[in-house]
């Protein structure tokens, strides 16, 4: 008995010393393919990542173990028969490649992983994540083939469009509406369903419905590509909505960008075909056993109620054609005609991996104002992307007009001169009670809507009309979700934040388009300028991605990358080949990498980067480039476009020696030394070309001395040296003696920002954009502009819903709040916390959800005090630079720095004092002398 008791004595204490030993970091945000559970990975070596989190400082995953199967019950298990990775000696937890078994086509695996922490304490297994394999080759559609109403005819292609709709080129093309088809198919399921995924693509865009019901919540999905070379496709879990029995799915498919008519307002017309559809249905029963439904020659087909449908023009909805129930079972399709089999589109099926765009918020009304020909405008309040939502009750047959715009007349009248017209909605009554409708297939930037043919609620007694019973604007975007917020004393800042904010929303879509209305294209500066800016508000790893392969499919055999992908339509001259514009090519792979530290997309397209600076090499003499657009829309004397202060071929020539300086650092990445060598020494003879054509030695002024002539060089590494200081001394000097006035572009206020902020100049930054005095973002709210305008003027002009002129957001978090990385940091790895600490400006506080995790930095000012408070992801670590001078009394945790042992002081840098931090919550004061 007494030897039981010590033995069960003995087994205690071993589980104590074992639960001693349990790490209590908590693994979270299980991610694969940088996605939650994703549908569709076409990848062959998936790559993980998590986020770690823990109560502790100075926390660091030193190991971790992964496991994968087929089979969620043998992970309950620890058990991983695909793959076990064992214990893995690392800190990396972001893009762990995948080193298992062979991985199948439209199989779901499941995985999970634990880690040891900087003690060498394991964790707690996670929670279980999943992926779905997607479709890897042409064979695993199954014999799915592309079907539609009607096929157009090679005559009728219209590749690539035309901008003038009465080109003689176009002739007859694209003149004819196409239809807008309604396809079904029903069928029986005998057995029990535990599985059912559905690969599906409609071009241009699709709705898809089983038993009536909605499949997912995107808008105009699949996003918009280069057809003749790829094709996304979705793929969605519809086990929820089958049953045992008889069931249906219905989908009706629209023109988007596939096919574009010359009927109302239309950027420019196009023709790949006629909407069209294809789609696989894998379906796994409780025994095991397979089955499939394939789009083929058993589907039928019926025109919709929507008549007229273009991503420029609007859309028609006639509700009194409805063919109720179409997409349920049991419907009577008896009168529909057979599909026909398509060519469909030449590019490759590819799953789509980006956010889908979505409804993202309802706006509701603000004010109602009734028109001097009776009818009525509806304000929103707010310019944004999106579609109108209307409740409508009246007699059958009764026809509305609804006309959006983001700006107004003096009258009150929609003004579209801008943003494209015409552009309006129709909706004819089948008079059954309040109906509900919104466009399937086109949206619009807007803030206003005209009712024409209807009245609101509280008039029905003075009309015969129909009667609007409710109106909202849905606010439309590409889902990604949201990485930061910013907020400080100033209210003119935070309302600029907004502002721009709005513009970045609205322009969010399956490209990041310049504006939500009269282009919808995406031009491609815009992408790397405002770069930062968005990665700090939101995660736009996949939409970079997406933008990548668009640029990799419009790249022509001499290297040329146009300035908007897809390229749907051929431009000419600077505005198809504008060196500003094609160099994303090459910056958006190093932002990938130094956002989110993914080096496989600098692998993935490293040949069409190279092929980019080669062209652009054919292009220069003597090292200078002498062509393009410039400094895009900065203020000058005359009215905003090509750039007016500052000669071409500075932005030009600058740009094209970061683009090879950045190529020299990927190289290197990739261990491509003689590449690398190649790319410094070609940077070397640029740099040396462009200080000999555009500097004053002797002055320390750069071409014009524009804002943006003497930014860009400081920003980007051109200027040696001995002179950079009085360089920026003259930058500093110009823009005081100026007034503080703004005038740099598109292209140089990027550069200009960037400048400052390294430069320690945030005071002359502030002084510069907290005003509205002048044109800049106070201007414009002054005026009344609620989302970003397209000009520092707000000129009616031109549009009033633009993304491209946000970079002031980019110091919000990088300069005030201070949260950047290191210069050889990638993925905030090893952060800096360097806050701009102003007169002015009582409190700052901002986070960013890094791939690591939450960084937070908040300053204010209290007391005679000043506070610093940080959050620091688990698994990095942060240099922070206090505004302190060595001496002053520090104090953190209640403790003097210099007693504390979690803070290591490293020196100072003018009149801060630098300390190394680990993970974990600090909050400092710096006592005022």
């Amino acid at each position: 008995m007494k030897k039981k008791i010590l033995l069960l004595i003995f087994c205690m204490m071993l589980v104590e010393i074992s639960a001693s030993n349990k790490s209590k970091v908590q693994i979270t945000n299980l991610n694969c393919e940088k996605l939650s559970d994703p549908a569709g990975v076409e990848t062959v070596q998936p790559r993980f990542s998590w986020i770690l989190k823990s109560k502790e400082r100075n926390q660091f995953q030193s190991g971790y173990q992964i496991l994968v199967d087929t089979c969620r019950q043998n992970l309950d298990r620890n058990i991983g028969k695909i793959w076990d990775s064992r214990k893995v000696i690392s800190d990396q937890s972001l893009f762990v490649t995948y080193e298992g078994c062979k991985l199948r086509p439209s199989t779901r695996y499941y995985w999970k992983v634990r880690v040891w922490d900087k003690k060498g304490n394991v964790s707690e297994w996670s929670e279980i994540g999943s992926w779905q394999m997607g479709l890897l080759h042409k064979e695993d559609w199954c014999g799915a083939r592309w079907i539609g109403y009607k096929e157009l005819p090679d005559s009728m292609r219209l590749v690539p469009g035309y901008k003038n709709a009465d080109d003689y080129r176009v002739g007859n093309r694209a003149k004819e509406r196409a239809f807008v088809p309604c396809f079904r198919k029903e069928f029986e399921l005998k057995k029990k369903i535990i599985e059912a995924t559905l690969y599906v693509s409609g071009l241009g865009q699709y709705e898809c419905f089983v038993n009536g019901k909605r499949v997912g919540t995107d808008f105009i999905s699949p996003g918009w590509t280069n057809y003749d070379k790829t094709v996304l496709y979705n793929t969605f879990d519809i086990t929820h909505l089958l049953g045992k029995g008889a069931n249906a799915i219905g989908i009706i498919v629209g023109n988007g960008f596939y096919y574009i008519n010359k009927e109302r307002y239309v950027k420019f017309v196009a023709a790949y075909g006629e909407p069209s559809l294809i789609c696989f249905l894998k379906m796994k029963y409780s025994d095991g056993s397979v089955d499939k439904i394939v789009t083929d020659k058993s589907w039928k087909c019926s025109p919709s109620a929507i008549t007229y449908s273009s991503i420029y023009g609007g859309e028609d909805y006639d509700a009194t054609i409805e063919q109720k129930g179409w997409s349920e079972k049991g419907f009577d399709d008896s009168e529909w005609k057979n599909i026909i089999l398509v060519k469909g589109p030449l590019g490759n099926l590819v799953a789509e991996t980006d956010y889908p765009v979505k409804v993202m918020k309802e706006i509701e009304v603000k004010v109602v104002k009734v028109l001097p020909d009776s009818s009525y405008l509806y304000d929103f309040g707010q310019n944004a992307s999106g579609v109108i939502e209307i409740q409508v009750k009246g007699k059958k047959g009764s026809k509305l007009k609804l006309i959006p715009s983001e700006l107004i007349t003096n009258e009150n009248f929609p003004d579209q001169k801008a943003s494209g017209e015409p552009y309006y909605l129709t909706y004819t009554l089948k008079g059954e009670g309040i109906e509900r409708w919104s466009p399937m297939f086109s949206y619009y930037g807007f803030r206003y809507v005209q009712i024409v043919g209807a009245v609101p609620e509280q008039c029905k007694q003075k009309s015969n009309l129909p009667v609007i019973v409710g109106l909202k604007m849905l606010h439309t975007r590409n889902s990604s979700p949201e990485t930061g917020n910013f907020n400080c004393s100033d209210v003119l800042l935070n309302e600029t934040n907004n502002l721009i904010k709005w513009a970045i929303k609205s322009n969010m879509q399956s490209v990041l388009t310049d504006c939500p209305h009269r282009e919808k294209h995406g031009w491609l500066e815009q992408t790397y300028l405002m770069g930062n800016s968005l990665a700090y508000n939101f995660d736009i790893y996949h939409l970079f991605r997406k933008i990548i392969r668009d640029m990799k499919d419009a790249q022509t055999e001499d290297g040329l990358v146009p300035s908007f992908v897809p390229e749907f339509r051929l431009s000419t001259g600077a505005f198809r080949d504008s060196p500003e514009w094609g160099s994303a090519s090459i910056i958006l792979p190093w932002m990938l990498y130094k956002i989110y530290g993914d080096s496989t997309t600098i692998r993935e397209v490293w040949t069409m980067m190279t092929r980019y600076a080669g062209y652009l090499k054919t292009k220069s003499e003597n090292n200078i480039l002498s062509y393009g657009l410039g400094d895009w829309f900065d203020l000058g004397p005359a009215d905003p476009g090509v750039s007016q202060l500052t000669p071409l071929s500075v932005t030009a020539t600058a740009i094209y020696y970061y683009d090879l300086s950045l190529l020299a650092q990927m190289a290197g990445i990739l261990n491509k030394k003689e590449e690398a060598d190649f790319y410094i020494s070609l940077a070397k003879d640029v740099k040396m070309s462009f200080n000999q054509h555009f500097f004053d030695y002797k002055k320390g002024v750069y071409s014009t001395g524009s804002q943006t002539a003497m930014a860009m060089p400081c920003a980007i590494g051109l200027v040696d040296e001995d002179y950079a200081q009085k360089v920026v001394n003259n930058l500093e000097d110009s823009i005081v003696q100026h007034d503080k006035r703004l005038t740099a572009g598109d292209i140089g206020f990027h550069f200009l920002v960037k400048t400052l902020t390294e430069w320690d100049m945030s005071k002359l930054l502030y002084e510069m954009n907290a005003r509205e005095d002048v044109p800049g973002y106070g201007y414009q709210i002054k005026k009344g502009a609620t989302a970003l305008t397209e000009s520092w003027q707000a000129l009616k002009s031109v549009s009033n819903n633009h993304l491209m002129l946000g970079h002031i957001m980019e110091w919000f978090y990088a300069g005030l709040a201070g949260i950047r990385q290191e210069t050889n940091s990638s993925a905030f790895k090893n952060i800096e916390i360097k806050p701009a600490i102003i007169e002015g400006i009582v409190s700052v506080k901002a986070n960013h959800r890094s791939q690591y995790g939450n960084i937070v930095s908040e300053w204010y000012k209290s007391n005679k005090k000043l506070i610093v408070a940080v959050d620091i992801p688990v698994n990095t670590s942060a240099k922070i630079f206090l505004p302190a001078s060595i001496g002053r009394t520090v104090v953190e945790s209640n403790k003097r720095v210099e007693k504390n042992k979690d803070i290591i002081f490293i020196g100072t840098d003018s009149n801060r004092m630098i300390f190394q931090l680990g993970s974990g919550k600090y909050r400092f004061q710096i006592i005022e002398e």
